[in-house]
């Protein structure tokens, strides 16, 4: 993983924890897949217990594991986002001097 974005300066690696939040939302979208997943099929399909907890502990399992650059991905887009234009120019002006 490259230290800084070439093209805006984002530092990529911060201070530890700083990626706590790529984890939240790494387990809500899995916690979203796996039982929306389920209640659909069940409701379709008609599955019996034991298949919906096999297909449940599957997506737990898989998901976060695909999911997790996206998650991090996304937190960091949210931080760019939320950080003033003021404060990401004159990290841009540092970087390039």
């Amino acid at each position: 993983m490259h230290e800084r974005c070439a093209a805006c300066a984002l530092r990529f690696e911060r201070e530890p924890g700083y990626f706590v939040g790529a984890i939240y939302i790494n387990y809500a979208v899995t916690a979203a897949v796996a039982l929306g997943g389920v209640l659909v099929l069940d409701a379709v399909v008609g599955l019996t217990l034991a298949q919906e907890l096999t297909l449940a502990v599957g997506l737990a399992v898989l998901v976060p594991v695909l999911f997790f650059r996206y998650a991090r991905s996304l937190w960091l887009a949210l931080d760019y986002l939320v950080t003033g234009a003021d404060e990401r120019a004159e990290r841009l002006r540092r970087h390039r001097q």
